[in-house]
């Protein structure tokens, strides 16, 4: 069975930073496995700008953000093996693999760094009643239709849900010579960026209904219209508010969900509140030796923060390869009050970095409210906030010697001014 230090699964922002991280820790057999046919991932169809403004300090589009890291890896040398699937990965870091060049294969892994992104939610997910047409596609697939394909996948479009996708969605839409009718969003809140809200609907004066749903999708052969509807504050539709709307395409923007068919196949701990694994402070999951990062641990807003937190897991596996393991004593990291999904999970108050980054959602929109770290019953960490909505995730950078040694958790909580 072929043997290598470290494979990275996904050659993505997330795998191409954390491989080039590992290598520059000094692994030198280190493979990434990638089922498309090139590096890059889901930015290779994201040309919009925007990326890279923390990391690079200037604006690039995705795939100019993907590139750098190409680059890196390439001067490194690297190797990588594209449209490679990956089928299956064992507890002990056996890895079922299939290729169009290779066959079916199993090659082992000291150690394992799951990259494999994440996917959108289908409508299947959604319930809407109605027939199946044409013109039913998720953000993600008609992105890769006008951007790689340059296939226009309709003419009058509304789009349901508004994560970030689906909004610059709406623009690049209207830039090819589109008509979005509006984005309806089921919660009170959009679920994307404000930039996003202002630069992919506002500039265009492009509707954006809140509490509002699809009941109803209208056509056999072809989308010809679907119905929205005002939804109550149980998500529930309301009679009476109903409203059709002529159109000839729906896109759905619902959500994205991390791919972790192979975490679970390894027996990796999921998180319900991230669908991502559970990770200490190295990123490293609950099987020893395979860490996660990117997409696939949890649903980042920036890839700049993929990059970042994908470079600590690429270290962590270089350590973790060199032997360099102490006996640990990790204790869990709490949701409080308005919070959820923080990662990392648990973490070893006497292994901590000098700066470690909290991140996670708040479960509503506020303004004007405190975020609170507590260890045990002191609070470490107190700070406000001008405004916080579940469409953006938070961050808190809290510094090694505020985390006492001999705390039994760590809480964080959302408190009111």
């Amino acid at each position: 069975m072929e043997r290598h230090e470290l494979i990275v699964i996904g050659g993505g922002p997330a795998g191409l930073t954390a491989a080039t991280a590992a290598r520059k820790a000094g692994v030198e057999d280190v493979l990434i496995l990638e089922r498309e046919d090139c590096l890059g991932g889901i930015l290779n169809q994201c040309i919009h700008n925007g990326f890279g403004l923390h990391r690079f300090k200037e604006e690039l589009t995705g795939p100019e953000y993907a590139q750098r890291w190409i680059d890196e890896a390439a001067s490194l040398n690297i190797p990588f093996r594209t449209g490679t699937m990956v089928l299956e990965l064992s507890s002990d870091r056996i890895l079922t693999c299939t290729g169009r060049i290779s066959g079916l294969e199993q090659l082992q892994a000291d150690a394992v760094i799951l990259a494999m992104g994440c996917r959108e939610r289908p409508r299947g997910a959604l319930n809407i009643p109605g027939y199946r047409p044409a013109g039913i596609y998720s953000a993600g697939t008609a992105q890769r239709l006008i951007n790689i394909e340059g296939r226009m996948p309709g003419r009058e479009v509304v789009i349901l849900g508004s994560g970030d996708i689906g909004l610059i969605m709406a623009r690049r839409l209207t830039l090819e010579g589109a008509q979005v009718k509006a984005v309806a969003e089921l919660m009170p809140y959009s679920s994307g960026l404000r930039r996003n809200i202002v630069q992919c609907l506002d500039d265009f004066g492009i509707p954006l209904k809140l509490s509002h749903t699809v009941v109803n999708i209208h056509g056999k052969r072809r989308v010809e219209g679907v119905v929205l509807a005002q939804v109550d504050e149980n998500r529930r539709p309301i009679p009476g508010t109903e409203e059709e709307i002529p159109c000839d395409t729906l896109l759905l923007s619902v959500g994205l969900l991390p791919e972790n068919e192979l975490s679970e196949l390894a027996g990796v701990p999921i998180d319900p509140a991230t669908s991502g694994p559970s990770v200490n402070e190295n990123f490293e999951t609950g099987v020893a030796g395979i860490f996660a990062c990117g997409n696939v641990l949890h649903v980042h807003d920036l890839v700049d923060h993929v990059s970042e937190e994908a470079e600590c897991a690429g270290r962590a596996a270089a350590e973790y390869l060199r032997g360099a393991r102490a006996q640990r004593h990790e204790i869990p990291l709490r949701s409080g009050d308005g919070v959820t999904g923080i990662v990392p999970q648990r973490i070893d108050p006497s292994a901590l970095p000098e700066v470690l980054n909290l991140r996670f959602r708040v479960r509503r929109e506020v303004r004007n409210h405190y975020l609170s770290v507590y260890a045990g019953g002191e609070r470490i960490f107190h700070q406000k906030r001008r405004i916080m909505t579940p469409g953006q995730m938070e961050e808190i950078a809290l510094k090694r010697e505020l985390v006492p040694l001999t705390t039994t958790e760590i809480r964080v909580a959302m408190e009111e001014a």
